[in-house]
């Protein structure tokens, strides 16, 4: 599909109070655009709203206001093809301790229509590391393979789309790497469009093409990865003279700051200073340089900048 796996305009969801508390809005106007075939990362801290959009996005809340097209499906006009198109892993480990992972498969591809003949059970297993177990109690499984199988349970009706809530949050390395090349062969393979929340910053930097980053129920901030990050055009030169610093370098523009070992650590904007500038300010100083390298702003940096003031 060229254009939008996902569109939303003007969506809101307001909570109602309890105990004569004032209502909870939750989402604020969201309009947002997901690219078909894209690694989007849906960003925010704790409160932001990004579960109460992806609940709304899964059909498992109402929304107040707006409207949501989920592969060109109007959710109000078509619901079961707008939720068929999508597959949600959710951040909590909610399955049945009672059935084994094939049977829980099984079950979830009933539930979604999909003719016997037609379900991949095994495959998925296969797929996230778990045909040992096909025929294990859920319950006896550790968190790890519960993650597992939540997402194969999101990839039993082949979606279109698919959501990851926080995949990675307290899992061990292993099944991490396991899980980002699962999503990376889905992506490229079959072209599905991922669309990621983490709290993890340097994992969002490292997985998506682009990112929204959420706060207060509006989007603060859309774009590329890269662009997002060029927005702070922020940078830090680290040097490690030869000897002893008897006097800072100084200069237009420039923060200077020492650092254990001896390191002097220069910030300065690229856009403004450049970086012979800096160097020139440190041999003004009558510093010899020893070591130097360069240090970028990352996503982190950004987020903070974007969410720190609102």
């Amino acid at each position: 599909m060229a254009g939008n796996a996902i569109e939303i305009e003007g969506l809101t969801k307001t909570y109602a109070g309890q105990k004569g508390e004032a209502p909870k809005q939750a989402l604020r106007g969201v309009d947002l655009s997901i690219p078909a075939g894209s690694v989007f990362g849906l960003l925010g801290p704790n409160g932001a709203g990004k579960s109460t959009l992806i609940n709304i996005l899964a059909g498992l809340v109402r929304k107040t206001d707006g409207r949501v097209t989920i592969w060109g499906f109007d959710q109000d006009v078509n619901p079961r093809q707008s939720r068929a198109a999508i597959g949600v892993m959710p951040q909590e480990l909610n399955l049945d301790p009672f059935f084994a992972p094939r049977a829980a498969l099984e079950v979830q591809a009933g539930l979604y229509g999909v003719p016997k003949t037609e379900r991949r059970s095994d495959e998925i297993l296969r797929m996230v590391g778990l045909e040992d177990k096909a025929n294990a109690y859920a319950r006896t499984l550790s968190g790890g393979m519960r993650r597992r199988l939540l997402l194969g349970k999101a990839l039993v009706h082949n979606p279109q789309v698919l959501v990851l809530d926080e995949p990675t949050a307290g899992v061990d390395i292993e099944l991490r790497q396991m899980l980002w090349e699962n999503v990376r062969r889905l992506n490229r393979e079959r072209g599905m469009t991922i669309i990621l929340t983490t709290h993890y910053l340097e994992e969002a930097e490292e997985m998506c093409d682009e990112i929204a980053i959420i706060n207060h129920g509006e989007v603060v901030a859309r774009d590329s990865t890269a662009n997002l990050l060029g927005a702070l055009d922020a940078k830090t030169m680290v040097i490690q003279p030869e000897g002893g610093v008897s006097r800072l370098p100084e200069g237009l523009g420039l923060e200077v700051e020492r650092r254990e070992g001896g390191a002097i650590a220069i910030s300065y904007h690229s856009q403004a200073t450049p970086a012979e500038a800096v160097l020139q300010s440190v041999r003004d100083a009558g510093i010899r340089i020893d070591d130097v390298r360069t240090e970028q702003a990352d996503l982190e940096d950004v987020f903070l900048a974007l969410t720190r003031s609102r």
